[in-house]
């Protein structure tokens, strides 16, 4: 059945629960509102909205190295205590995420940290490809914009499809961490390694140069 904004709305101010976790609730109980307010506070989500605001700034660095030392994450958690920096529940919820970076490469943490300079990049990359495959001039802005909005969702580490359980991303999954533990937690950076990244690259040029210096002998 078709959810109206103006539910998810209402939901979402009776509750503090975020709008896609508000909508899915509502689609669960078939548009039942009571039901609806019930289903978000058994999966602990009903209150996650008013946690989030809190200050984070204990934690912890958490490093993982996986496939026999080919790629390495390091990444830092903040917690509002170190005491539930100590709890299980929290360290479990770090270590899914540092997984996750390995696996799925992400870019940033969140939309805002991607760098002008790639979306530019990705953007002129995307219109050239459209412009080769014939799309229509005036139409290219609209499908160049529908591309980068793919491009940041794949590439922020909270919008990805959680690895371990890809029916949920990264987002949802923190927002029922923070519920579940009673504090506000912070994915606040990382650092993804992968081995011989970048080694080709620098080999080429560095051949090209040699080259380029033998033949002025």
């Amino acid at each position: 059945m078709s959810i109206s904004a103006t539910l998810v709305k209402e939901l979402r101010e009776k509750t503090n629960a975020g709008m896609m976790d508000c909508k899915k609730a509502l689609e669960e109980t078939k548009g039942n509102f009571d039901a609806a307010v019930e289903w978000l506070r058994v999966k602990g989500l009903a209150s996650a909205g008013k946690k989030a605001g809190r200050i984070a700034a204990e934690g912890m660095v958490h490093s993982y190295i996986h496939g026999e030392g080919k790629i390495g994450v390091m990444l830092e958690v903040n917690s509002e205590t170190d005491f539930v920096a100590r709890n299980e529940g929290f360290r479990t919820f770090v270590q899914d995420i540092a997984l996750h970076i390995a696996a799925s490469a992400p870019l940033a943490v969140g939309p805002d940290e991607i760098p002008a300079a790639v979306i530019e990049k990705e953007k002129e990359i995307m219109r050239a490809k459209n412009i080769e495959q014939g799309k229509k001039p005036e139409m290219l802005d609209k499908i160049v914009e529908g591309q980068i909005k793919k491009f940041i969702a794949e590439n922020c580490l909270l919008e990805q499809a959680f690895v371990k359980n890809p029916d949920i991303k990264i987002n949802e999954y923190l927002k029922e961490t923070i519920a579940k533990i009673g504090e506000n937690i912070v994915i606040r950076r990382f650092v993804r390694y992968e081995l011989g990244e970048g080694i080709e690259k620098k080999s080429n040029d560095f051949a090209a140069e040699v080259a380029a210096q033998m033949k002025g002998h």
